[in-house]
């Protein structure tokens, strides 16, 4: 706890000297902020761009896009760079200070709350303006916005969903779960013949444990958050939730799974060797590369409830890219991100990653070359079921807006060492909960200085 704190208290330090160094405009680097259109009326200049589309697809469209900008804008260079997100949360917020962060970036949403906190991005109003604001959901929009301005626009949507095999259902004769005690017990009967019913992921590096119990806690009708924003692990709810999962480790799950992050989490569904998952449509595109035979009898359902009532979406993610303060050329970057909601390279880049990314914008999903897609075809109910939950969920914690400590408590993995302690160290449940909810509300007073 003291190491984090203290990290925790130097990034903030670095964060004030970055913000604290503007005038009104609240940037320190207004002043060295060239045009960007030349004598001839040309766009000229050098903008990074760093993003965590990792898969090969979207990094393909990606370049694809930025190789076309240039082409059209000879005097544009867009150098592109790709981290894995636990990479790029370390490289943004330790660059700040220096002023080593890119032009524009892709992002989560739990980081852009950070980001706004940090007075590191320019709103971007006027962007989503000249696309259409009437085309994004208002949802998606305010995930990003403070007073008014809109710090983040979202590339794409999707949401949360339970993933399925339909063979091992069947073969068994068994339903799909709709609460979950039902979940547990099919799960349990499942874990056998090399097959787990259901990895618990809680590795501490990645945010798979604080994910899992949000979905227990928000079909509930509770959060992980209280209104007053302190952290809430230890109503009757959260500790139902932290036994649920443990109860899931035990009896379901491989033991490795104490360590694992999302990647390794997925990889047992995409190998076939886990019965249900929890993620987004992405799991088609990783079985479809690591089991291709098994495709067919992949698909997703509605996340379990409590008692069984209609799941109307719990965790959604409106992909954002922001664009940095610190830029240069701020307006090539908006014009370079216009570009990408171009109907050529918005249907290219979500052909991608098809179901894994939902259209950000309207209209798209009408159009013959995205329906026509051999995918979306094939896997029109999983798209239906995602595409179901989207509005009625949030990011982690957003539930009560816009919040610095929803970022925090899904970064600095409080969740993920509180359930390592317990099933390494055999710590008690409650007194676990209430060390990680003490831990987790002296980060948030620490932020808010």
């Amino acid at each position: 706890m003291k190491k984090k704190l203290a990290l925790l208290l130097a990034g903030i330090l670095a964060l004030g000297s970055f913000a604290g160094c503007g005038g009104d405009s609240g940037s320190k680097d207004k002043g060295k902020e060239q045009s960007s259109v030349n004598a001839d009326g040309e766009l000229e200049g050098d903008i990074t761009f760093w993003h965590s589309f990792t898969q090969g697809g979207r990094l393909d469209t990606i370049q694809a896009a930025a190789d076309k900008f240039m082409e059209e804008n000879p005097k544009v260079n867009i150098k592109i760079e790709t981290f894995s997100w636990n990479d790029f949360y370390t490289k943004w917020t330790t660059g700040l200070a220096s002023g080593n962060v890119p032009d524009m970036s892709t992002a989560l949403v739990g980081h852009v709350t950070e980001m706004i906190n940090s007075d590191a991005l320019v709103p971007l109003n006027d962007l989503i303006d000249d696309i259409g604001r009437d085309k994004f959901s208002e949802n998606a929009l305010n995930e990003g916005t403070v007073d008014g301005n809109n710090y983040s626009i979202p590339l794409y949507s999707h949401a949360m969903v339970m993933w399925v095999r339909k063979d091992l259902l069947e073969q068994n004769g068994l339903e799909v779960p709709k609460t979950w005690d039902e979940l547990y017990e099919t799960a349990k009967q499942l874990t056998k013949d090399g097959i787990y019913g259901l990895s618990f992921p809680c590795g501490s590096n990645d945010f798979q444990a604080t994910n899992f119990l949000n979905f227990y806690v928000r079909s509930g009708g509770g959060s992980l958050l209280n209104d007053d924003l302190t952290a809430n692990l230890t109503s009757d709810l959260a500790i139902e939730g932290i036994n649920y999962w443990l109860k899931v480790y035990e009896d379901c799950s491989p033991k490795d799974s104490v360590n694992y992050d999302v990647l390794d989490q997925a990889t047992l569904y995409y190998q076939g060797k886990t019965a249900f998952d929890f993620n987004s449509g992405f799991q088609i595109g990783g079985v479809q590369q690591n089991s291709p035979d098994l495709l067919q009898y992949v698909d997703c359902y509605p996340i379990p409830t409590i008692d069984g009532s209609e799941q109307k979406g719990i965790t959604t993610s409106n992909q954002p890219i922001v664009v940095w303060k610190n830029s240069k050329h701020p307006d090539i970057c908006k014009e370079f991100i216009k570009t990408l909601y171009e109907e050529e390279n918005y249907l290219d880049f979500l052909a991608s990653q098809p179901v894994g990314m939902l259209p950000s914008i309207s209209g798209i999903e009408d159009l013959d070359a995205y329906k026509n897609n051999e995918t979306i075809q094939q896997f029109q109910h999983a798209e239906e079921v995602i595409s179901s939950q989207i509005p009625g969920g949030t990011a982690i914690g957003f539930e009560h807006g816009p919040n610095l400590q929803a970022g925090l408590i899904v970064n600095q993995h409080v969740i993920e060492e509180m359930f390592q302690d317990i099933i390494t160290n055999g710590t008690d449940v409650e007194t676990a909960a209430k060390a990680a909810e003490e831990e987790l509300n002296t980060l948030f007073k620490a932020a808010a200085q």
